[in-house]
């Protein structure tokens, strides 16, 4: 039995084995985690919704292009980390392994403080810098800062939860995460409902929610002593070490901030259609957040897998396990785009009661539907190149299909659809920008990943002794 549960709840070897058996074993727990922590979010919108109004749904959606922003120190700093303990762990190189993660936590809590300290003073002026509508500005304020002060525990939960996932242990989180998305659905009626905090008492349920989620992770991995060493010495910054993480990680780092940007753009073109479109689009992308969790869970999993297996140099089980996750993938895709189809009011019937917003949001969510497809394809494709340590076509990828596409499609499309009804644009040049830059996304991940040339990029081949 006790052989039973440390299989369960310690690190998952995927050089071994049937590459499907492993994919879905690691898969569907990181699924159903990531499920969860998309729950934090989207109790604080529906509950808020349901509770305080239209307008304080519209507050919370205004500050995620900002929370996204905001948080893409962080973001590089856990991408980075989670290849490298991937192909760490598949060449069984305890030190390394021990020491990238031990530079890791401490470049999390550098950004943490750092995003903090820059964002805290910033908030008025960036919800200026958005258009945020007069109705919801004070609101989104004390949001978005409330959140900020939580930034710590959202890095460490995050940077240690991707560090379990790239040794294979997708369960504890999992775990984890359900426990706590129940005590933020707890947090969160108490603070918003019970104690008339508003979107306020929505934020700090979330901070404290991962807070406590940060915590029990970080227990689990000192834990882990059969596998991984975090003491004092691990902790200090190595020169190499920290050179890697932020080669691997700056891409998806700048990845994230490029798309951030554009969803900034984005966000001030929406909030100048009014709060009532704003509402409609902070539900909608909440729906969208559950119908993505699929895709980006097959892509971190993909990852994990090729990082292990390029670390063990076993290149025939990448391409197996490729092929079988891609599969995958597209199944899943066109079952999601079945169900939005089917109940896509019922979904956004959830976030409000308003005829109009539940109209707009439904014709929304079925010009999004049928990109799933196409995200299937670049988080599959794109999580290959990641694990193998080639992260830097998906931020070209991203740059060109966001920076080049979506932005300046999205407004062309806008003053194109202006009316007596839409004196800024229809509502739809949102979401058919959202759509066309997927599919180029899509195409150019493809074309790339076929050039091979991520094949070279493992970090096993060319490391050397380390030292700080």
């Amino acid at each position: 039995m006790l052989k039973r549960i440390n299989v369960l709840f310690g690190a998952q070897d995927m050089t071994e084995g049937k590459p499907m058996s492993a994919l879905l074993k690691f898969s569907i727990p990181l699924l159903i985690g990531n499920l969860a922590q998309q729950m934090y979010s989207t109790v604080d919108s529906v509950i808020v919704g349901r509770y305080v109004g239209d307008k304080a749904l519209s507050a919370i959606g205004t500050t995620l292009p900002i929370i996204n922003l905001l948080l893409v120190l962080l973001m590089a700093t856990s991408t980075g980390a989670g290849i490298m303990v991937a192909q760490y762990y598949g060449a069984k190189d305890k030190d390394s392994l021990s020491r990238s993660i031990g530079n890791a936590m401490t470049l999390v809590f550098i950004s943490s403080l750092l995003v903090m300290a820059v964002g805290i003073p910033l908030v008025s002026s960036l919800l200026k810098l958005t258009k945020t509508p007069v109705e919801t500005f004070d609101m989104a304020r004390s949001y978005l800062t409330t959140i900020l002060w939580g930034v710590l525990g959202l890095g460490f939960y995050n940077i240690v939860s991707g560090i379990l996932r790239g040794l294979g242990n997708s369960v504890f989180p999992l775990l984890t995460l359900l426990l706590t998305s129940c005590l933020n659905v707890i947090l969160d009626i108490w603070f918003v409902a019970g104690l008339d905090m508003g979107v306020t008492g929505a934020a700090w349920a979330t901070i404290v929610s991962v807070a406590v989620s940060a915590v029990v992770c970080i227990v689990k991995l000192y834990r882990m002593r059969d596998v991984v060493r975090i003491d004092a010495e691990n902790l200090i910054p190595c020169k190499k070490l920290t050179g890697q993480l932020l080669r691997l990680g700056l891409p998806a780092g700048v990845t994230q901030a490029i798309f951030s940007m554009s969803m900034v753009f984005v966000q001030a073109l929406a909030n100048s259609m009014g709060y009532q479109v704003v509402t409609c689009t902070t539900a909608v992308m909440r729906i969208d957040g559950f119908a993505m969790m699929p895709n980006f869970t097959f892509g971190m999993a993909i990852a994990t897998f090729v990082g292990q297996n390029v670390g063990a140099n076993r290149m025939d089980r990448v391409s197996q396990g490729s092929r079988d996750m891609l599969k995958v993938s597209l199944a899943t895709s066109f079952v999601l785009v079945a169900l939005l189809s089917i109940f896509g009011r019922y979904l956004i019937g959830m976030f409000t009661t308003t005829e109009d917003i539940i109209n707009l949001g439904v014709r929304q969510i079925r010009i999004l539907a049928v990109g799933y497809v196409a995200v299937a394809i670049t988080q599959v494709y794109g999580g290959i190149m990641r694990g193998a340590g080639d992260t830097m076509p998906s931020m070209w990828i991203s740059m060109f299909s966001t920076v080049v596409i979506r932005v300046p499609l999205a407004y062309l499309l806008a003053w194109f659809t202006r009316s007596e009804t839409h004196p800024q644009g229809s509502p739809d040049a949102l979401f058919f920008s959202l759509l066309i830059s997927w599919v180029i996304g899509a195409i150019s991940t493809y074309l790339w990943y076929r050039r091979g040339t991520w094949k070279s990029k493992s970090l096993i081949p060319s490391s050397a002794p380390l030292t700080a």
